[in-house]
């Protein structure tokens, strides 16, 4: 099953403090992370993407196209790339999403490719 990891940097002020990390471990080098994914062919894409404030925001309203520059959503956590992860069921999904660093300072969300 496919799995879109949408990699969020966390509001600031809500950041882990660096001791909590060091604590736990620390979290491992994106390459590194990046290295292991590839070599278990559990990654099939990914990539980091320019911040929001250089986001297009396109809708259609009555026929017309509105078209904003910037982050139109009002959140603090920011989306800072992507990765498409092939994984045997949400448990798997999970455990691999635990190992990106940014789990460790920021977030990860799991969402599974719809199916039909």
């Amino acid at each position: 099953m496919k799995y879109l990891f949408l990699i969020c940097t966390e509001a600031p002020g809500n950041e882990p403090a660096t001791e909590s990390l060091e604590a736990a471990g620390g979290p491992m080098d994106v390459d590194d992370w990046v290295t292991e994914m590839d070599g278990r062919g559990a990654r099939l894409s990914g990539n980091r993407v320019r911040p929001g404030t250089d986001a297009t925001t396109v809708r259609v309203r009555n026929g017309d196209v509105v078209v904003l520059d910037g982050p139109y959503a009002e959140t603090k956590e920011q989306i800072a790339g992507f990765d498409i992860i092939e994984a045997e069921n949400l448990d798997e999904a999970i455990e691999i999403a635990s190992k990106h660093p940014m789990a460790w300072g920021g977030m990860v969300d799991v969402r599974p490719f719809w199916v039909e």
